[in-house]
């Protein structure tokens, strides 16, 4: 949208997630001084930046407290802000699905990127006459996953990205497994290499089901009907990403249409992006905004209205 970008990654991704962008954009011919990385650890760089009056629109990626934070200062400072925040993504299998495809959907879902990303499956909420073959289904696909380092062997989950996170998803599933949850496979890690898992006879207050896990882990938990299904995968603060899975199109078209999210995919996954289409979030996800493709057009620039006249004309006021 023409706009100058300052970029602040996140301290444990400079490279990635900042100066190899700007690398590449550089060598793509961007103009000297249109983009700029400003990294930093701790808070006090995405503060300075928040609060600088340089900066008319904050897009803000990142966790739900933070982005709390930036958008009560930027509400202070009447300033636009785009925030994408957690979420905790329900993936809804209906009692027609295909349970060998929602097991496969369900897999990549929760353990693509190690489960390292905001539109992964946090949730699997599944039909209770499924639910022992989906968790088969799904503990076979997860057991057969290679785990270990990327750069020397030919793996399909790297490590998780620093040992706080490593404890933070450890963590979570033991106490869920302390709460009376199963682990049919994983729970399990070698230095940062986790492996998936998958928890069954999950109970819907379980830390691993009720909060952003942003690791390889699959808790499963069960509904009888479409009503219980839909309030089940409601029953988040978050509203970031959404799927269904069913055996017919009308039947899993009728309940997507009931779920609380910014985006929901029907017969597909949770993990589901095109640069071409918005990226919308709700509810603690983020604050209702979207970027993003078309959507970009909207949240990078500004209303102005001009008028012009090639001379000026004569108001009918005050006189003759």
């Amino acid at each position: 949208m023409g706009n100058a970008v300052v970029l602040k990654p996140d301290a444990r991704t400079p490279v990635s997630g900042g100066f190899l962008i700007a690398r590449v954009l550089e060598e793509a011919g961007l103009p000297e001084g249109v983009l700029h990385v400003l990294p930093g650890v701790g808070a006090e760089a995405g503060a300075a930046l928040v609060e600088d009056p340089n900066n008319q629109a904050i897009s803000f990626t990142g966790s739900t407290a933070v982005g709390r934070k930036i958008g009560e200062a930027a509400g202070r400072l009447l300033k636009r802000v785009a925030l994408e925040l957690g979420g905790n993504n329900p993936f809804v299998v209906l009692e027609d699905a295909d349970v060998e495809l929602a097991a496969t959907a369900g897999a990549f879902g929760s353990f693509m990127h190690q489960g390292q990303i905001c539109m992964a499956t946090g949730r699997h909420i599944v039909h209770f006459s499924l639910a022992a073959d989906y968790v088969e289904a799904l503990t076979s696909k997860a057991a057969a996953l290679r785990v270990g380092d990327p750069f020397r062997d030919d793996v399909d989950l790297g490590p998780i990205i620093d040992a706080h996170q490593l404890d933070h998803i450890d963590g979570l599933v033991r106490e869920t497994v302390r709460g009376g949850a199963r682990v049919t496979t994983g729970g399990e890690h070698d230095r940062l290499f986790y492996r998936p898992t998958v928890l069954a006879d999950v109970g819907t207050d379980a830390p691993a089901y009720r909060q952003e896990v942003f690791g390889p882990v699959a808790p499963v938990v069960t509904f009888r009907d479409d009503e219980e299904a839909v309030r089940l995968a409601n029953d988040s603060e978050y509203g970031l990403k959404a799927a269904v899975h069913g055996g017919s199109y009308e039947h899993a078209m009728e309940v997507g249409r009931r779920l609380e999210a910014g985006a929901v995919h029907v017969n597909d996954m949770t993990v589901n992006d095109e640069a071409v289409a918005p990226f919308p979030a709700v509810k603690a996800s983020g604050n209702q905004t979207a970027f993003g493709g078309p959507a970009d057009v909207g949240e990078f620039t500004r209303w102005q209205w001009v008028t012009a006249r090639e001379t000026p004309n004569p108001v009918p006021i005050g006189g003759a």
